[in-house]
């Protein structure tokens, strides 16, 4: 498979009041390939019931589903996962959840970090923020510049930007070497599930055109 398009990114808050499943299937619908359930809350019980509600969607549309920060998790569930640099191992994460499963790692602005996680198994590598963002204002910035060193040094290896990603600056990222796109706030900070199904059409059709 190959990963390439749009990557949504779910937010607690940005998705509470009941919004979470209603916006993603339409974020969905509007052809994301990726969904990364990013819950920080300590509900376990909660946070199983929408991870199954969010596989079922992802299965339905033939997206792939991936949980932050938790392997046993996205074990339990046979699906993949997303590490920051203090989340645990790639290897390990690769070894519980088998060959097939997509991992994904956080690189921020380093392409060593990224060459580690390519060496631990990694099935892509995201670098970020480019932009300012409203979810990690603090993250350390990356240029466009790493991208095409990035393209360069693991061609093999897809290679996803996050980090105040718009419709205005993704352009520039898939054509200097993003195969994914991130997003959180330019895509689920919508009044209707309407409104984001047509946010992630027009981020979708930027990759159609190259």
């Amino acid at each position: 498979m190959k990963l390439r398009g749009l990557y949504a990114i779910t937010d607690s808050q940005l998705l509470d009041g009941g919004r979470l499943l209603p916006y993603v299937e339409a974020a969905l619908k509007g052809g994301a390939r990726l969904l990364q359930y990013r819950d920080k809350s300590t509900d376990a019980s909660r946070r199983l019931r929408e991870a199954e509600a969010l596989r079922e969607l992802c299965e339905r549309f033939g997206a792939t589903l991936l949980i932050n920060d938790d392997a046993e998790l996205a074990a339990r569930l046979g699906v993949g996962v997303h590490l920051g640099q203090t989340d645990g191992s790639l290897a390990a994460a690769r070894a519980l959840l088998g060959r097939q499963a997509v991992v994904g790692g956080t690189c921020h602005a380093s392409l060593e970090l990224a060459q580690q996680a390519v060496a631990e198994g990694a099935s892509y590598v995201a670098f970020g923020r480019f932009f300012n963002s409203q979810t990690k204002p603090g993250a350390p910035s990356a240029s466009v510049e790493l991208l095409e060193q990035a393209r360069e040094r693991f061609p093999q290896v897809p290679r996803v930007a996050i980090g105040g990603v718009t419709l205005d600056n993704a352009p520039e990222l898939i054509a200097r070497g993003a195969d994914l796109i991130a997003v959180i706030h330019a895509l689920f900070a919508a009044d209707t599930p309407a409104q984001v199904e047509q946010r992630a059409r027009a981020f979708s059709q930027l990759f159609e055109t190259r």
